[in-house]
């Protein structure tokens, strides 16, 4: 299927529509939920860290010494516990001297925690990402206090740090996005299939004026029928409406055909009798009147099955069953050549089979044919027809002496005959060829396997399809 005929199609558009604001939604859904998860632990990450700084600074003393002290240890077990990921730790600030690990967690075991002296007022606090114990990556939170509360000594300075392994804060994130994407994997897998079934269903009446569009293709109602939302339901009318104008246009016209038709039959009429009242010695003139009265004759029953075929070609919901028609004619035939014994046969063909269009014109495409066959057949004709991509074919067949591939063409044009001692106006093949192309069909004269000549007549088959 072509990218033209995709974007053409109203399903694809409203399915792409669709997926593409899904998608959208879904990405923009994903990373804001989990930029506000990575800010929520982010934040209660820092929290806690600040939690055990303030308990630093809370209990934070100096000795006799003038050394740190904390007057009762921090209760959270995991700064007792070797390497754990929490850690803190308590330097003295004396002229920008760097970290010596005074007074470190337990946690810490053997390791000092190094970062830069920070140029910090007394009470400020800033985070700071530093190497800890074993590899591990800290943030950490250090701040800068003063005790001055003790008489008789100098005040003194230390730096506060409280420490955690970063991956504390970056695996819930982790785990948190991994939930969250398969999560919303599901549920954009769950709006496809909702977005396909309501595409489906939405589409539904279309569908179903699709297949009714197709009763009137295959001739079996003239107008659009069923139960429509009323969104189409205009234009349901209108176009039923269109169809039933059409077929009063094409009543008229037919009408107006054969009127013009009669017409013209009475005052040839009258001519051919007055030709023929004569007596028994004609005149010269007699006969002209007698041959023109005949060829006019011949003229108007030609262009009046033409006007009438040219108005019910476009016409929907017209249809002709063809075995019924093809085996009336095969009686006909063998009546009218019942002294000739010829042996005229219908091969196998399925009985659906149908033409869509007039009856009468698929009568006078085939009687010409056949007639046409009989009168040049020797002993045989054969009729076949099968269904191909190019429509209905049907195929007739005969015995007799053909026609030689230059005379083939010549012999469809009007007024042209095979052989002038053979009865005939010169119009059957004209007739045929004229009637199949009003109806988009055509007709070829190829050489028969038989020996003679093939008539193949290409017409349109009363058949649709919906997809």
């Amino acid at each position: 299927m072509s990218w033209v005929r995709l974007r053409g199609s109203l399903r694809v558009r409203l399915l792409f529509g669709t997926l593409f604001w899904i998608a959208a939604s879904i990405v923009v859904a994903g990373w804001g939920l989990s930029s506000l998860f990575r800010q929520h632990v982010q934040t209660q990450f820092q929290a806690e860290l600040t939690s055990h700084l303030d308990q630093l600074t809370a209990q934070l003393t100096v000795d006799a010494q003038n050394a740190p002290a904390l007057q009762m240890p921090l209760s959270d077990p995991h700064l007792t516990q070797p390497y754990s990921g929490y850690y803190w730790q308590i330097d003295p600030v004396a002229g920008g001297a760097g970290a010596v690990g005074t007074l470190r967690s337990r946690s810490l075991w053997d390791h000092v925690l190094a970062l830069p002296a920070p140029e910090l007022a007394d009470g400020d606090s800033h985070h700071v990402h530093i190497a800890g114990p074993q590899g591990q990556w800290l943030n950490a939170v250090v701040r800068t206090v003063q005790l001055d509360d003790t008489p008789g000594q100098v005040p003194t300075s230390f730096r506060l740090m409280a420490a955690a392994n970063e991956r504390f804060m970056l695996e819930p994130v982790a785990q948190f996005n991994g939930t969250l994407w398969l999560a919303l994997a599901v549920l954009a897998a769950g709006l496809v299939v909702a977005a396909g079934v309501q595409v489906w269903v939405g589409l539904a009446p279309l569908r179903d004026l699709r297949r009714a569009l197709g009763q009137i293709h295959s001739g079996k109602t003239q107008r659009l029928e069923g139960q429509f939302p009323m969104e189409v339901t205009p234009l349901i009318d209108d176009f039923n409406q269109v169809l039933a104008q059409n077929a009063q246009v094409v009543e008229r016209a037919r009408t107006h055909a054969g009127n013009l038709a009669h017409a013209l039959k009475t005052p040839l009429s009258v001519l051919a009798n007055a030709a023929q009242a004569q007596g028994d010695a004609p005149s010269e003139l007699a006969h002209l009147v007698n041959e023109q009265v005949e060829i006019a004759h011949k003229q108007v029953n030609y262009h009046l099955a033409r006007a009438q075929a040219a108005a019910v070609s476009r016409l929907p919901g017209v249809k002709t069953e063809l075995l019924p028609v093809i085996l009336g004619l095969v009686r006909v035939m063998r009546r009218i050549h019942a002294e000739r014994a010829l042996d005229v046969q219908v091969g196998p063909m399925a009985a659906d089979l149908s033409f869509r269009g007039e009856p009468q014109d698929l009568q006078e495409m085939l009687g010409n044919l056949l007639d046409n066959a009989c009168k040049w057949t020797v002993h045989h004709v054969d009729v076949n027809a099968r269904l191909d991509a190019h429509g209905l074919v049907i195929t007739i067949d005969d015995d007799g002496p053909g026609l030689p591939p230059a005379q083939r063409e010549v012999v469809l044009q009007r007024g042209v005959r095979a052989d002038e001692q053979v009865p005939g106006s010169g119009l059957g093949l004209a007739i045929v060829d004229d009637l199949a192309r009003l109806y988009d069909g055509s007709v070829a004269l190829k050489e028969s396997p038989a020996g003679g000549l093939r008539a193949m007549l290409t017409l349109p088959a009363a058949t649709f399809s919906a997809d």
